[in-house]
């Protein structure tokens, strides 16, 4: 049987193969303490659950959910938007639900890229943003993300050959898995850079409200560019209310984008249940001080994991944003994360992922997600001294 050539860039995956060695490490009688991925270990609201619980009971939900189905929600959305950034949302040609952020990055490129054109992403960078581009023909120019540069992209240094063929940017802060902030000045001068090069500027923003006190709020690109000429935006349920398995989120931003990634849509699915849309309004329009507990319950594990850490005598940058800690690996495993990622879960349980998983310029660095409560990231942090100590 022949298989498309298209789908051969996306057969080697780094976190397939942690996978695979955390499932070998647990038969073989080891205890996995999982901190490779970032899946929220709280629950989701319960307003969104009774939302949801209702709306089972209900026939009317039981169907198809074409889009004129989903206009509570866009509705919603659009409201949750311009009360937090103050930007005016159109629900009918400005905003479309999603089957979670990573529907939305996978099918746009299907949507503005010919084959051959190129898109542009950041490195590391989450590593779905590829598979997309793969998918649509196109090609990936990489845009190197460097801590002297506070893990932000130098647009300035993109070959003009590049450029011309330019047709897509994936940004996405906070980021993951540097866990830095872009401030807005970095997004303005990204919206002009890409209206001046004729590039769709897309910002992947799921950790829109996972930042820590002492840091100013994350801006939207739609800040930048409060007319939507080249910007989308995608906001995800997973991270702020905890909703990762409900697969919920929304694109919000240019007209024209969001007609076409609709149209993209129509031929591949007939969008999320809407019981699950209920219980995503019914979070939108929640107090803020659910929100707020998931922050603090993050910061307070940073806090734990960064001491824990710093007691070893393995000190990291503390983390304005996000779930996670970005870390450079001791010397000895510098140029080797996938290799210290086996071994560490092999020897110890601890699974975390390797920084060559998001991008060539991930080496020498791994994730931590603080899907714990701090007795057991402090557990974690233990075993790896254990481990380092034979090194």
């Amino acid at each position: 049987m022949q298989l498309a050539k298209r789908i051969e860039p996306l057969t080697k995956n780094v976190f397939a193969d942690m996978d695979r060695a955390k499932a070998q490490a647990q038969g073989e009688g080891r205890e996995i303490i999982d901190l490779s991925l970032g899946s929220s270990d709280l629950p989701a609201p319960d307003c969104a659950i009774a939302a949801i619980q209702t709306a089972l009971t209900d026939p009317h939900t039981h169907g198809y959910t074409l889009f004129h189905s989903t206009q509570a929600f866009r509705q919603a959305a659009a409201q949750w938007y311009e009360q937090k950034y103050g930007i005016p949302v159109d629900p009918e040609t400005e905003v479309l639900p999603l089957i979670g952020c990573q529907e939305g990055t996978a099918h746009l490129p299907l949507a503005v890229l010919n084959p051959g054109d190129i898109a542009l992403l950041l490195d590391p960078g989450y590593p779905s943003h590829a598979g997309g581009i793969h998918l649509a023909g196109g090609q990936i120019y990489t845009l190197p993300l460097r801590a002297e540069n506070h893990f932000l992209p130098d647009l300035s240094a993109i070959p003009a050959p590049v450029l011309a063929q330019s047709r897509l940017m994936v940004l996405s802060y906070p980021h993951n898995p540097t866990t830095a902030i872009a401030p807005l000045s970095f997004f303005q001068a990204a919206v002009a850079f890409c209206q001046q090069h004729n590039i769709v500027l897309v910002h992947d923003f799921p950790y829109a409200d996972l930042v820590f006190s002492g840091t100013p709020a994350a801006p939207s690109l739609l800040q930048a560019d409060p007319e939507k000429t080249v910007s989308l935006e995608l906001f995800t349920f997973s991270k702020s209310y905890n909703m990762g398995g409900f697969r919920i989120a929304y694109a919000i931003g240019n007209a024209k984008l969001i007609g076409a990634l609709r149209q993209v849509k129509a031929v591949v699915d007939f969008n999320q249940y809407r019981g699950i849309m209920q219980g995503a309004i019914a979070a939108l329009q929640s107090d803020p001080t659910i929100v707020q507990h998931t922050v603090n319950t993050f910061q307070n594990r940073r806090d734990v994991f960064i001491q824990a850490l710093k007691d070893i005598g393995w000190d990291v940058p503390t983390p304005p944003a996000t779930m996670y800690i970005w870390a450079q690996l001791p010397a000895p495993w510098r140029e080797r994360s996938i290799e210290f990622c086996c071994e560490l879960v092999a020897k110890t349980g601890v699974a975390v992922s390797p920084g060559a998983g998001f991008g060539k310029m991930g080496e020498g660095y791994v994730r931590f997600a603080l899907v714990h409560e701090p007795d057991v990231l402090k557990t974690a942090v233990a075993r790896m001294a254990e481990f380092l100590g034979q090194f």
